[in-house]
């Protein structure tokens, strides 16, 4: 766990991307915010000209793997990468082994977290037993245990059920709980491999089609509104999906939604190489696709950003296409992605990067104490982030237990430099404490 060795001094910081400023960080919250502010005794003061200051990142969507896979990520590694992406909490997802759908498990993860103390870990609770789709977990237990899950959801896999994700949706709006859905009909995706379309054909693997996605969006967004409860829907990837739920906020649906950064960047195109390094559920689609998910995401559409840091052991993926794992490790890079697709293009600026990745994720998890402007009195949660320092990303220079990076030898166009939590540095000078 990082030691706290405070009050901290951030001099020069450019809070989203404006003007400098010294920020004074001090018994976990900030303290002061001006020019030129004096050290108390006994402060450490951080040269920070030239970067940027970001209320500490929030992650909707991680896999820790703890308990069962710590062969691929524990919570201690995974929120050290966290840490080192600028993230300050991340929500950890249920398909672990045991599964995450009972009070024990979801508090054992939480302590894990806690434990560690590189971020906050918020357990997310199965929607069903052992993510089978047949009956309800104990979503209500899981709500009032020490962990105080919000957030529920069998990633990985879909609550195909229309009955059984009724019944969800009616039981989370006692405690104000969110169902965070993997969209993907289970009958339309059978053996699928990669996206359904022009590239499958010629490469002979078996599709993924955009309409399985876009179907279960659109029943669950009828659904929800039709029992008045929050819906999330997870890594959105197709430009159907984007329609769709802009269609469904116009409705007055209460449906909010993600993108990954590997949706933001990459293509299809990419299987040609037969990298297992690039399988991944839902797969990557056409370059229409992305464009469509950038720009849902600059006009709100799509909320958030989250990783969907899906970390494995080599011998998962460094095999034939067809047997590899799917999923990517993302928390380190996120960041870089967003800055190169959304803030270069002119997409997004860096106060709406804060809300996509901070302000947004946060209040759809319920987190209450992240997410926060930077603020005399407010929660010292602060990334600091340099957008001139080019960094070319190496798989091997991870600090997660898994390589599996799809951005490998790509150029991101910047880094992190620090990230404190509660005015304790997890990282600085680029570096993890």
């Amino acid at each position: 766990m990082p030691e706290n060795h405070g009050p901290y001094l951030i001099r020069g910081a450019r809070p989203f991307g404006g003007d400098p400023v010294d920020l004074l960080l001090d018994e976990g919250r900030v303290a002061a915010i001006g020019s030129d502010l004096e050290a108390p005794e006994g402060t450490e003061v951080v040269d920070a000209t030239g970067l940027i200051a970001l209320p500490g990142l929030v992650d909707l969507h991680t896999h820790l793997r703890e308990p069962g896979r710590e062969d691929a990520e524990t919570v201690l590694s995974g929120s050290r990468a966290a840490a080192m992406g600028g993230y300050t909490v991340v929500h950890a997802m249920a398909n672990t082994d045991p599964v995450a759908d009972t009070a024990g498990v979801v508090e054992q993860v939480w302590h894990l977290g806690r434990e560690a103390g590189y971020c906050d870990v918020r357990p997310v609770g199965a929607v069903t037993v052992g993510l089978k789709g047949e009956r309800l977990s104990e979503i209500g237990a899981m709500a009032d245990s020490a962990a105080g899950v919000r957030v529920f959801s069998d990633d990985g896999i879909c609550v195909s059920d229309a009955l059984l994700m009724r019944r969800a949706l009616e039981y989370v709006k006692a405690f104000d709980g969110v169902i965070a859905q993997h969209a993907q009909e289970p009958r339309l995706t059978e053996g699928a491999q990669m996206n359904e379309g022009c590239v499958s054909d010629r490469l002979g693997l078996p599709g993924w089609p955009a309409v399985a996605e876009e179907a279960i969006i659109a029943r669950d967004c009828l659904l929800a509104q039709h029992v008045g409860s929050r819906l999330h829907v997870c890594h959105v990837s197709t430009k159907g999906s984007v329609d769709i739920i802009r269609w469904a906020k116009e409705r007055g649906c209460d449906v909010t939604a993600e993108v990954t950064p590997h949706h933001l960047i990459l293509t299809e195109d990419l299987v040609e190489s037969y990298d297992p390094v690039y399988k991944v559920n839902p797969p990557l689609r056409t370059a229409e696709d992305v464009q469509a998910l950038r720009e849902g995401l600059a006009d709100g559409t799509i909320d958030i950003v989250a990783t969907d840091h899906a970390p494995h052991p080599v011998e998962a993926k460094e095999t034939e296409w067809s047997t590899a794992a799917m999923g990517m490790v993302g928390l380190e890079t996120a960041l870089g992605v967003v800055h190169k697709t959304m803030v270069e293009t002119g997409l997004l600026t860096w106060e709406q990067v804060a809300d996509r990745m901070s302000a947004a994720p946060a209040r759809i998890g319920r987190v209450s104490d992240h997410g926060r402007g930077l603020a005399v009195g407010e929660p010292a949660n602060v990334v600091l982030y340099d957008p001139a320092a080019p960094v070319e990303v190496d798989g091997a220079a991870l600090v997660g237990k898994s390589g599996n990076t799809p951005f490998r030898g790509m150029s991101l166009p910047g880094r992190i430099i620090a990230t404190f939590l509660r005015g304790a540095p997890t990282v600085l000078e680029g570096k993890i404490k």
